[in-house]
């Protein structure tokens, strides 16, 4: 237990009935004499080859149940403290077993409130439930039991266990086995009872939505330099993996290592491994982030040195933890902080360093956490500061991989042919070690090269909790000089555009800057490529450069086709009415993909708020921003199309094609599961248009068409509303829209239905057989 303010005396957090910080902390004992609500975790020790729980016998001295058997280890979060720290401590103090933070699985939370020593004990506590998963059972000679809280241990079978709580046995602490903490022995029941064959099917039905690509480009005649280059710069990308891996979870990288090595066990492993390959993490992308891998399913670690040494046992193995559901900030952030936290450590920050709490390339992390995992001898934390939260740079954080990824590329700099894509590599082999990222993303808007790379800090997806941290990603491709000249019109227009935008004056931007267009054919790519791939990027995100600078399109031209041929045809087929779904074509198609990607580059970027305040909207409407955004540029887009239409500079023959093409397109990103920016972004647009009638379902063959009197006005309304949301930084308008219009609805339902039954793919799993020969070659 940790003691703060008047030494000796523990203080604990004073909660709201909800849950929430009120900014008091009290003496323990006060606490309980009050009913206060505070917050304390439980960590439960299960044993895989015994299936038994360990439980402690309270120790007699004990103001709460004592002598009564319990929970392995349980205690008080004191004031200021984490939950995980806490976790982490009191299996240390009351057991003398030292776990690092990757053995803690968070399975629930619950609140118990009860009323015990004759009204003298009330018992108001949110309890953060931890799962330690070993292999075999410790054995007993290996506690070092804290005699002022434990008189003894045993282990004893978790259905054993569940009867006697439930039968309300007077030797054991009081849970109700009915109501919440039942969690604990369906979540051991489930993973340890499971019916293999049905898993496999299940996983296997899961593998089936995506559709396997080999992506080829045309290559021949390039320099044997050159391809040496290449070569590097795949090995940088497959570096640029490695760190995406592990700012997706802490213990990642072990997990996909054992999942490899055991794909060969059996067919259950094998598939195991092949879909976690295509997720690159246990959590499934095309099921709102739920796991499809448990705890059981993951690497073990011996650790010898987390208890007193026992002749003839070899130490402590356990299975590395993760969540059951993806957390929100990734490990961008500690697992357990909360946006409250990082809000009061933040407006504590000095005005720079706000700035950069809030920055794409940095990550937080906790003092705490850190003396948890790092010698004191080798901890370069700072121990005087008086807040547990801390910033990381990149450059610090992934110090050795970007030190490796900076070597690459700087050599493959040094071999290519093109003044223009060496200059990149080296500007971004700089960045990687400096953490300044703006002369290098200036380098990339201005590439001149027959090979067009993107590699680096991007896209913000990954962090969910405030869409602030810029996850790793690379592209590799090869220009397609012809397509490129025909888009070049796009980015010509960006200002007319932005004139034209549907919403008030005060809001435009008088100097939007022509936006170059590059289209590719991809060739590799890796990082933060998981799940649904890509078809178009618009980068950087920097709000700083995009406002010196504007921003800069690429096209993966070779992915969107093969993304049309394989499910936004076959969706048209299944969805979209007979007599129109000959207006479904992929010219249509990648133009609106286009203007998409323009439109990322028109409306608000940084905005004055009404209090004068200049600000983003990525700051303003945070973990909102995503979706909100990604609904812009879509139906901006189609805005922009009909605008250009108008303009005679594209084809009217677009003009209704466009809208059925964009039409079976909302299928298609709805299936990327609403918790995926484009997928919610996406349900967004098509439920408002469904309720303006611009969309019409047609109950005789369970068919969508087009409203072509209606479609253009709607469109024009949606994007002002979005538009208008982003300007004024409106967190709570945002918020409002999507929780209106980014849900399932019966409509979208049910054409999702009819699409699994024909088994239509969801999206592509693409191969890169060029890359992996020039990288063979080169060896």
């Amino acid at each position: 237990m940790a003691a703060n303010k008047d030494e000796g005396t523990e203080y604990l957090d004073v909660l709201t009935k909800t849950g929430e910080k009120t900014g008091i902390s009290k003496p323990r004992g006060e606490v309980h004499r009050d009913g206060d609500y505070h917050r304390a975790v439980h960590v439960w020790i299960y044993a895989e080859s015994t299936q038994k729980l360990l439980l402690q016998r309270r120790a007699d001295s004990k103001d709460s149940w004592p002598g009564q058997w319990d929970i392995s280890s349980a205690g008080h979060i004191s004031a200021g403290d984490s939950s995980l720290v806490s976790a982490v401590r009191e299996l240390q103090e009351e057991l003398g077993v030292t776990l690092p933070k990757d053995a803690f699985e968070l399975i629930f939370e619950f609140l118990q409130e009860c009323v015990i020593n004759d009204g003298t004990y009330i018992n108001n506590e949110y309890n953060d439930v931890y799962l330690v998963t070993t292999i075999d059972p410790i054995p007993m000679d290996a506690f070092t039991l804290q005699e002022s809280e434990v008189s003894a241990v045993k282990y004893i079978s978790y259905q054993e266990y569940r009867s006697l709580l439930a039968r309300e046995d007077p030797h054991y602490v009081p849970y109700d086995v009915n109501s919440s903490y039942c969690q604990l022995f369906e979540v051991i029941e489930k993973r340890y009872k499971e019916n293999v064959e049905l898993r496999s099917l299940n996983l296997q039905k899961q593998l089936n939505r995506y559709a396997r690509v080999s992506l080829t480009a045309e290559v021949a005649g390039i320099s044997d330099a050159d391809k040496k280059a290449l070569a590097l710069l795949v090995k940088a990308a497959r570096v640029i993996d490695e760190i995406f891996y592990l700012q997706v979870w802490h213990s990642n990288p072990s997990l996909r290592d054992w999942l490899k090595e055991y794909a060969g066990k059996s067919q259950l492993d094998k598939l195991k491994w092949t879909y976690y390959h295509i997720n690159k993490s246990p959590w499934s992308c095309l099921d709102e982030n739920e796991a499809f891998l448990t705890t059981a399913d993951s690497a073990v670690k011996l650790l010898p040195e987390a208890t007193k040494p026992v002749t003839g046992w070899k130490g402590l193995q356990y299975r590395l933890a993760f969540p059951a559901i993806k957390p929100p900030g990734a490990n961008f952030y500690p697992q357990d902080m909360d946006k409250m936290e990082f809000s009061l450590w933040r407006e504590s920050l000095p005005d720079d360093q706000k700035k950069e709490a809030m920055g794409f390339f940095n990550v937080i992390k906790r003092h705490s956490e850190s003396e948890l995992d790092i010698p004191k001898s080798q901890n370069t934390s700072n121990p005087t500061s008086s807040h547990d939260l801390y910033i990381v740079p990149y450059c610090e954080e992934y110090n050795s991989l970007l030190v490796e990824a900076a070597k690459l590329l700087h050599e493959a700099g040094n071999v290519t042919s093109s003044h223009s894509l060496g200059r990149l590599l080296h500007s971004k082999a700089d960045a990687f070690l400096s953490n300044d990222y703006y002369d290098s993303d200036i380098a990339w808007m201005e590439l001149d090269s027959k090979f067009d790379v993107t590699i680096g800090p991007y896209e913000t997806y990954e962090d969910a909790l405030f869409g602030y941290k810029a996850s790793f990603e690379a592209f590799i491709g090869v220009r397609d000089d012809e397509a490129t000249a025909q888009v070049k019109l796009f980015g010509d227009h960006l200002q007319v555009l932005e004139k034209n935008l549907p919403m008030d004056d005060i809001y435009k931007s008088e100097d939007v800057t022509s936006a170059p267009i590059r289209v590719i054919q991809l060739l590799y790519n890796s990082g933060n490529v998981e799940g649904p791939q890509t078809v178009a990027f618009n980068l950087p995100n920097d709000e700083t450069i995009v406002k010196d600078r504007g921003t800069s399109m690429v096209l993966l031209k070779n992915v969107s086709e093969a993304k049309f041929k394989l499910i936004l045809q076959p969706i048209a087929d299944v969805c979209v009415s007979k007599e129109l779904r000959n207006l479904v074509d992929f010219e249509s198609f990648f133009t609106h993909t286009i203007c998409h990607e323009c439109c990322h580059g028109i409306g608000p970027h940084t905005i004055k708020l009404p209090n004068g305040k200049t600000s983003t909207v990525r700051l303003e409407l945070e973990e909102l921003h995503s979706a909100m955004e990604e609904a812009k540029a879509d139906i901006v887009g189609l805005w922009a199309l009909k605008f250009l239409i108008d303009e005679d500079l594209l084809p009217k023959s677009l003009l209704k094609s466009m809208y059925v093409s964009f039409l079976a397109g909302c299928f298609r990103s709805v299936r990327f599961g609403l918790e995926e920016a484009h997928g919610k972004g996406q349900a967004l647009q098509f439920n408002y248009m469904f309720e303006k009638g611009a969309f019409v379902f047609q109950p005789e063959d369970e068919t969508f068409s087009v409203n072509f009197n209606k479609v253009e006005s709607v469109v024009e309304s949606l994007s002002r509303e979005i538009l208008t949301i982003q300007a004024r930084g409106d967190k709570d308008g945002a918020r409002m829209l999507l929780q209106k219009y980014g849900v399932m609805t019966p409509p979208l339902q049910r054409a999702l239905e009819k699409l699994e039954t024909v088994q239509v793919p969801v999206d592509i799993v693409p191969e890169f057989p060029i890359a992996d020969q020039i990288l063979c070659e080169s060896h």
